[in-house]
């Protein structure tokens, strides 16, 4: 691939070199292919691609199962007279939005527009559903494809037309307190979700003229790529009344008045998986957590000239993989005759199996395996009896290093900056992202944008360090808060 990245991969500068890496991870890993199915921005999950984003899917899954979120699944189809019931809503999303105009030759009566979100497909169904505060808060979520006609140019997972893990998740509130109180959960939500997979991330309250079409106000989770590019990979919607107004959702409420029910939306996408390859990879592929990964002990029979020994090696390989599988491990034994180890070795370095078990004719007169983490390539001995207990150490410490050091790589590059000097010399020297000083006026914001070729990611969700004489480097005024800026995808 003419790629080779040093082993300090995460958060450097790579220009090109990660765009290259990224794509050569998702085809020779057998991850995702893109770019080959004759229309423009989708592409085809495949078998290894597709049960990691199964594990990252059920991750999700369980964390709202468990808190009273509940599982559907609405129509692909939204006809456009309930698309356009919310004007701010609809005015955001016109230029993106597919359209179905005909039935076989037969033109339709209405236009039915394939999903962007579906806050209007299924606040129509809640006018239907929700007629009772004892009803609620009421917790749905999806997942789901999108589609969005994205006229950017297009990327692997990250800019799409097919978004084809959108995880939405929409709740209904009596009050603007109550949906306050969802907004936080929510944030609490993907904290943990996040985190789970070793993935940092900024929390900020994006700019009112970027915020979600028809929200009272968006919250966005972002990270950074190796190419130091921040990358949305999460967002949550305080949707006020607008959708309940628009599609009349109206509930009795505690004390017998009648008033339009609140809302909220949440979405995670693929981004998600995205930053997972980015965040942990190194030169030499993908680096998987231990209890994210499709396969997580690949074992390696290490062959031998001798028939009788070559057997011994295979049979003692696949009783160990056995016992590994009873211990709940996902196992895979590379059988492959056509492979030399070091081959073997490469392939699953590449496909970021977090363990390697090599069993030869030493290791077993020995009565010992070799083990191989994927994060740092130490190899150790380990009795067979012992394997099962000590490959789950082994996954849990190798798990806990990925987070560790992705977090500590990402608190560097982000910067608190005064100056409009500052901004300029960081960006120069690596993108990241810079905390600057903000009088509160969107013009102060267009003029750092314009000018340095960054874009607003927000205003930070929890407290800033912001002292009485910090002004807007752009105005002098006296700031208000602080407005995070970054290079996006």
């Amino acid at each position: 691939m003419g790629v080779k990245l040093s082993s300090a991969f995460v958060y450097r500068d790579l220009g090109r070199s990660f765009s290259e890496w990224f794509d050569w991870v998702l085809s020779e890993a057998e991850i995702y292919d893109y770019g080959r199915y004759p229309a423009k921005g989708v592409g085809v999950w495949m078998p290894y691609g597709f049960k990691l984003r199964s594990n990252v899917i059920n991750l999700i899954r369980s964390l709202l199962d468990a808190t009273g979120h509940e599982e559907i699944l609405l129509p692909l189809l939204i006809p456009e007279n309930i698309l356009a019931k919310e004007s701010e809503h609809v005015k955001g999303f016109e230029d993106q939005v597919y359209w179905v105009t005909h039935g076989g030759l037969e033109p339709l009566d209405v236009k039915l527009a394939l999903r962007p979100t579906s806050e209007t497909s299924l606040t129509y169904m809640e006018s239907y559903w929700i007629k009772s505060y004892k009803q609620l808060p009421k917790k749905y979520y999806q997942v789901v494809s999108i589609f969005r006609y994205e006229t950017k140019a297009t990327r692997a997972m990250l800019r799409v037309r097919e978004v084809t893990t959108f995880k939405e998740a929409h709740t209904v509130h009596e009050d603007f307190m109550d949906s306050e109180r969802q907004v936080l959960e929510a944030v609490n939500i993907y904290s943990k979700f996040f985190d789970e997979l070793g993935i940092p991330y900024l929390i900020s309250k994006r700019p009112e003229w970027d915020k979600f079409a028809g929200a009272l106000y968006t919250i966005a989770f972002d990270t950074l790529m190796p190419d130091g590019r921040a990358l949305q990979i999460g967002t949550v919607h305080n949707l006020g009344q607008n959708f309940t107004k628009a599609f009349e959702v109206k509930i009795q409420k505690r004390d017998e008045t009648i008033d339009y029910a609140w809302q909220t939306s949440y979405g995670i996408s693929e981004r998600v998986i995205a930053s997972l390859l980015s965040v942990h990879g190194d030169s030499d592929g993908a680096v998987l957590p231990f209890h994210i990964a499709p396969i997580q002990v690949v074992v390696i029979p290490i062959p031998s000239q001798d028939a009788e020994v070559k057997k011994a090696v295979v049979e003692k390989a696949l009783n160990v993989a056995e016992t590994l599988k009873k211990h709940s491990l996902r196992v895979y034994v590379d059988l492959d005759e056509d492979k030399v180890p070091a081959e073997k070795f490469r392939y699953w370095e590449l496909r970021g199996v977090p363990i390697r078990v090599d069993l030869g004719p030493k290791e077993i007169a020995e009565n010992v395996a070799t083990v191989v983490r994927r994060d740092t390539k130490a190899k150790v001995k380990i009795r067979i009896e012992d394997l099962p207990q000590e490959i789950v150490k082994l996954g849990s410490e190798l798990t806990d290093n990925l987070r560790r050091r992705a977090w500590e790589a990402f608190k560097q590059r982000i910067r608190t900056v005064k100056t409009l000097e500052e901004i300029e010399n960081l960006m120069d020297s690596g993108a990241c992202v810079v905390e600057v000083p903000w009088c509160g006026d969107r013009g102060c914001c267009d003029v750092i944008s314009s000018k340095f070729g960054v874009e607003a990611l927000g205003t930070p969700l929890e407290g800033t360090s912001l002292r009485d004489h910090d002004t807007c480097p752009v105005c002098g005024r006296k700031a208000v808060t602080f407005m995070r800026y970054a290079r996006k995808y």
